[in-house]
């Protein structure tokens, strides 16, 4: 019977629908059963599932929480080393210990924690399966992993060489404290160099301006050449006697003379600076190594960039050379006038606005400022390094002098700090880097090698050098001098900064090794030579820093009664820097009005039909006055021409000319007024406050002797 409408069911319909219900009654626990049991079976699948991905998410959270519990204590732990750096450094001051520096020190105490970490920590993270991509040529910065329908992301951390496949780094703790080498580059080494353009002795810097630029740039880049050289005839004996395992070719072993050569002679700098030795031999070593490794990043940029064509990518071509020259030229260039536009710029926004009412903005803003420049730098493809190195020289010929009081002396202590933190944790990590980085190659041959290199690059960098120098120069470069500069050419956080920042390759990682064996041997060796080096060579010692040197035949004049004999005075004006005498004019004439608030007005030394944009540029603060405003950037540069010094009825020029700078003494109402430029002029000849006498008696002035 065929069943009815399921509204109105017949009863066959019912029948024939129960009769297999009532067939299927017997099998109904059966059924039960198997159904209770795979309902079961799904509910608790779920259960299972949801159960895993809680596990999972616990286990997640509690790695992030043990990532963070490390992080902590890797930072601790730098920050415990440059504790005791400082505790030990008081110390050895305290003691007057010189035999080792405080970078020593940091050096030190980051080996000793470098060997606990080492050899003291167990591994606490699994070995890590390697999965095979044969199908692709090249590896990516990214990798996205699926797994079990997750995607999980993974960066690259470098080039492992086959032999080193099954040690990889299994310490969680270990990983933590190898920093990333952009961290040097964007946060370590700017506060660093831009202390050193900001602290700059411009006085003695200029001085020698010509020999300084001599020495930072022919002299490294003779030394470059030099060690590259010599180290390619290394690598060839390496390879003759099967110690090369791996492609080192002249490019690579260029690149080491480039970043080998950047000098870094902290410690002897130090120990000058204490003992207050002689401010030439200082300002040639301060001097030649800030431009020194501003020239050594450049050079090494060139180099990277030297891409011959054709095949064979290493071999010499002469168009690609050229175009190394002009890059080095252009980057060097452009990172210079960044770096001093930047400078320029802060110093007009200081001198236009009013922010010196507010010092914690003030200084806020040039600490942003100085620092952005090393990041615009780098952003636009220059190099961080030199364009920080003039802002900082720019700021501290030109912004200095717009700053409040209490935001100069913030400036001056802000960097000052950043500076002695920011080395002594590179000095630290060094110690740390030897025992904790995984992927030294050291190569007895090429160690030694490379001291041998170096010495002998120092060595043609400084004698022929100074020979040639000494041909135009009144003022020599003794051999003491030159056995001296020969003896701190240390090599320090430039070098490993330049050395860490690639270490993919076989050639890389060698080169990182051995920069990490010199830095430790210069720092130690020579470092700890400085004090008898001085007394060996006789270098005089206990010199105030804003005085010249000593009175001799050759470097003083005698200026008797109304002036200076003319012979005397044509004399001096010849062994005057020309060029910095150029420059020192227009910038005390133009740029200091427009950019500070002291120089002299610029309608009295632009022309008249510019009288409306003199009286826009010029402070309000020169008219308002009656005598000029003292120009404070503390190491302010004075020539024998620039001055003439009026004493009643009698006036004295310190070249035989009139200058527009006259320092004059007067008595009114029984109050001594004396001109800005009177107090500089007396702070350098060392005059003080004594009485000039009057005509008759011999005047004393040394000759500034220029390079």
């Amino acid at each position: 019977m065929e069943p009815s409408d399921a509204a109105h069911p017949g009863p066959g319909r019912a029948v024939w629908t129960l009769a297999p219900r009532l067939l299927l009654l017997p099998l109904l626990p059966v059924l039960l059963g198997r159904g209770l049991r795979l309902g079961a079976a799904a509910s608790s699948s779920g259960a299972a599932a949801e159960d895993s991905s809680a596990m999972e998410e616990l286990a997640t959270e509690k790695e992030a929480e043990e990532s963070h519990r490390q992080d902590s204590v890797s930072l601790l732990t730098f920050i415990l080393l440059l504790t005791l750096t400082i505790l030990t450094i008081w110390l050895f001051k305290h003691r007057r210990v010189r035999f080792l520096h405080e970078t020593g020190l940091a050096m030190i105490y980051g080996l000793i924690v470098g060997v606990i970490l080492r050899y003291g920590t167990p591994a606490t993270s699994g070995h890590d399966k390697s999965l095979s991509c044969t199908q692709e040529d090249r590896a990516f910065s990214t990798l996205l992993v699926n797994v079990s329908g997750k995607f999980f992301e993974y960066t690259l951390k470098g080039e492992i060489s086959p032999g080193k496949i099954n040690n990889v780094e299994q310490n969680d703790m270990l990983r933590k404290v190898t920093f990333d080498p952009e961290v040097f580059f964007n946060i370590l080494l700017p506060p660093i160099i831009f202390h050193a353009g900001y602290s700059l002795k411009k006085r003695h810097f200029f001085r020698n301006l010509g020999s300084i630029l001599a020495y930072a740039f022919f002299g490294t880049a003779v030394s470059c050449f030099i060690i590259g050289n010599l180290m390619y005839g290394v690598v060839k004996l390496m390879k003759i006697v099967g110690q090369l395992s791996d492609k080192f070719y002249y490019t690579d072993c260029l690149f080491f003379g480039a970043i080998i050569s950047a000098t870094d002679p902290v410690t002897v700098l130090a120990i000058f600076n204490e003992l207050h030795a002689d401010v030439d031999l200082y300002a040639l070593l301060f001097g030649e190594s800030v431009l020194n490794d501003a020239v050594a990043i450049v050079l090494s940029s060139s180099i990277v960039a030297y891409q011959p064509a054709g095949l064979n990518t290493h071999a010499f071509d002469a168009a690609a050379f050229f175009k190394s020259v002009g890059i080095f030229l252009g980057i060097f260039s452009g990172s210079f006038t960044m770096g001093a536009v930047t400078g320029v710029v802060t110093a007009l926004v200081t001198k236009f606005t009013k922010l010196h009412c507010f010092p914690l903005l003030e200084t806020a803003l040039f600490f942003l400022m100085s620092w952005s420049t090393f990041l615009l730098a780098e952003a636009c493809g220059f190099t961080g390094v030199v364009a920080v190195l003039f802002c900082g020289i720019t700021q501290a010929h030109y912004t200095y002098n717009n700053l409040s009081v209490e935001s100069r002396s913030r400036s001056k202590q802000l960097f000052e700090v950043l500076h002695f933190l920011a080395e002594n944790f590179i000095f630290s990590y060094m110690g740390l880097a030897l025992f904790t980085f995984q992927k030294h190659v050291f190569s007895p041959i090429f160690i030694i090698g490379a001291f041998v290199a170096i010495f002998l690059g120092r060595a043609a960098h400084i004698y022929p050098l100074s020979f040639f120098l000494n041909l135009g120069r009144r003022h020599k470069i003794g051999w003491n001098f030159q056995h001296m500069m020969m003896f701190s050419g240390l090599r320090g956080a430039m070098a490993f900064a330049l050395a860490i920042r690639d270490t993919a390759s076989y050639a890389r990682q060698m080169m990182f090794t051995t920069t990490l064996l010199i830095v430790f041997f210069t720092v130690w060796v020579i470092g700890g030579g400085t004090t008898p080096m001085l007394s060996w060579l006789n270098i005089r010692v206990g010199v105030d820093p804003d005085q010249d040197p000593p009175p001799n035949n050759d470097s003083f004049q005698v200026l008797q009664g109304d002036g200076l004999d003319s012979a005397g005075g044509s004399r001096t004006k010849q062994e005057s820097a020309w060029i910095f005498r150029l420059w020192y004019g227009f910038d005390h004439n133009y740029l200091k009005p427009i950019l500070t608030h002291s120089g002299p007005p610029l309608s009295t030394t632009l022309p008249a039909w510019c009288g409306l944009l003199a009286r826009c540029l010029t402070s309000p603060q020169v008219y308002d006055n009656q005598e000029p405003l003292r120009e404070d950037d503390s190491d302010f540069i004075l020539t024998e021409g620039d001055l003439t010094l009026t004493y009643g009825d009698s006036t004295v020029t310190a070249n035989g000319s009139s200058s527009s700078y006259t320092a004059s003494t007067s008595l009114e109402g029984g109050r001594r007024t004396k001109s800005s430029s009177e107090e500089v002029f007396e702070r350098d000849l060392g005059m003080g406050d004594h009485k000039v006498s009057s005509r008759g008696t011999p005047l004393v002035f040394p000759l500034q002797e220029n390079a």
